[in-house]
């Protein structure tokens, strides 16, 4: 009984990473790809950046010029463009798993500069409900909660890559 239970582990530990690093960008996919796409959506405006994604990313600066974006420098406009190309093309990346690494450590990058926005910007420290806490039996807070498991999620591909139905994976195939 105990070399069966060890040879079905030993099946569990060999088919664990490339299972779980497809079955973390299929969840992403499904749970995450698009809050993000929508996201990036509101802060465009025909082809151009929207006063609404300025006052997204830099809410207390867009206050302080009474949201006019024309008061603001080129700093503050390659910031909403990078990350608004970023809400698009990360997902993307993640889904294709392609440059997946990168890519899931780009979206940790994003999720984290997205909390301090919500945080210092938009005030949710002050906000209990919002933030939340951990071990407090609450699962379901906007920040505290979802933002930790939004980063366990994407630190799967980070240390197992993208997995066997991957463009990495393929391109890796093609060139070796």
């Amino acid at each position: 009984m105990t070399q069966m239970l060890r040879s079905f582990i030993a099946q569990i530990d060999r088919f664990a990473p490339p299972t779980l690093a497809t079955l973390a960008r299929f969840t992403f996919a499904a749970v995450l790809a698009g809050y993000y796409w929508a996201s990036g959506l509101t802060k465009i405006d025909g082809f151009g950046l929207s006063l609404n994604g300025y006052a997204q990313i830099f809410p207390k600066a867009m206050e302080a010029v009474s949201y006019d974006v024309s008061a603001l420098g080129p700093f503050h406009a390659l910031v909403v463009a990078a990350g608004t190309a970023a809400e698009f093309l990360l997902p993307a990346l993640l889904i294709l798993g392609l440059a997946t690494r990168p890519a899931a450590l780009g979206m940790i990058g994003f999720v984290l500069v997205q909390t301090a926005t919500d945080l210092w910007g938009h005030g949710a420290l002050g906000q209990p409900e919002t933030l939340g806490a951990w071990f407090d039996r609450v699962p379901d807070s906007l920040i505290a909660d979802q933002r930790l498991l939004w980063i366990a999620l994407l630190c799967v591909p980070v240390f197992h890559g993208a997995g066997p139905l991957s463009l990495d994976r393929l391109i890796a195939r093609r060139i070796g």
